[in-house]
């Protein structure tokens, strides 16, 4: 009996080390017939999950309740069984319970979700870097306002540049999501993006990170965020912007602060060389960063 229990501890302890061994690998992406939230990266994504898991604590029994009162309605006063039917105009302790009991409801969903709502509005610490992210058709461009401001074209990744990319590993890259070049980000950093368009509206939205903010003409609207994992994060426009919006992915790497120092010196004046060196030392690493890791 010590035996097994001294192997059920070594067994959960070598778990928990590859668990926390993988946290700098992880990613996520949408995944198909995917019901539930992409796994949180962020605090700010997981008092979302919060709430909808809470608000669902109203909704089945809210529904429930009103199929048990229709099945009641149906089965108890249809014409076979209640050929004369009952001339009721009222009823005073039915018209309390649901005038009170729906205002009790909504009191209950609404203050979590002002305070959601605020928070989402409420950066808790100033911005130690700014991103300026402009939608176009149908490609996103980043500029990175930092001492020395540059900025590089985001796009979709064609199928034939795989491999002259280096980004052959479809659970890593997945079509219609991986791009050529990333958004590029250090983890625990407070993130601040400054979102507009040169065309028509579209929406930065990124899943995993909480946040979804559109991108509009002529105005700058603000989000933020701070990653909590390393890792390769996928989103994609979310406003409806032409012919190809289903073709228009947000891809957001997070890393080291030091190789997010790396990377910003060589991006700085050259972008393409700074992510390959990025890659090869991020992609040569974590070999398991793929989705849900």
């Amino acid at each position: 009996m010590r035996k097994f229990l001294a192997s059920a501890k070594f067994m959960a302890g070598a778990a928990t080390g590859v668990l926390l061994s993988s946290a700098a690998a992880h990613a996520d992406q949408p995944r198909p017939w995917e019901t539930s939230f992409q796994a949180p990266a962020t605090d700010m994504m997981r008092q979302i999950e919060w709430f909808g898991n809470y608000t669902m604590w109203f909704v089945v029994p809210i529904t429930v309740l009103v199929l048990v009162l229709l099945g009641i309605c149906i089965l108890r006063f249809r014409a076979s069984v209640n050929p004369v039917p009952s001339k009721t105009s009222h009823n005073t302790l039915i018209e309390v319970i649901w005038t009170v009991g729906p205002v009790i409801v909504l009191l209950l969903i609404a203050i979590p979700s002002f305070q959601l709502l605020t928070a989402q509005y409420t950066p808790p610490e100033d911005a130690k870097l700014t991103v300026k992210a402009t939608g176009n058709q149908w490609n996103w461009d980043y500029e990175y306002q930092v001492d020395k401001t540059f900025s590089f074209n985001s796009a979709i990744l064609q199928e034939g540049d795989r491999a002259k990319a280096g980004k052959e590993d479809k659970s890593l890259y997945p079509r219609l999501l991986a791009v050529d070049n990333e958004l590029v980000v250090p983890v625990n950093t407070m993130t601040r993006v400054l979102i507009t368009a040169t065309d028509v509206i579209h929406s930065f939205a990124m899943p995993s990170f909480g946040i979804k903010m559109d991108a509009v003409p002529g105005r700058t609207n603000e989000t933020w965020f701070k990653a909590e994992k390393e890792g390769l994060y996928y989103g994609q426009c979310s406003q409806l912007c032409g012919k190809d919006h289903a073709f228009m992915p947000i891809a957001i790497r997070v890393v080291s602060e030091a190789q997010f120092k790396t990377w910003l010196d060589t991006a700085k004046t050259n972008v393409p060389a700074a992510n390959k060196a990025l890659m090869a030392e991020v992609d040569g690493t974590n070999k398991v960063a793929a989705a849900g890791n």
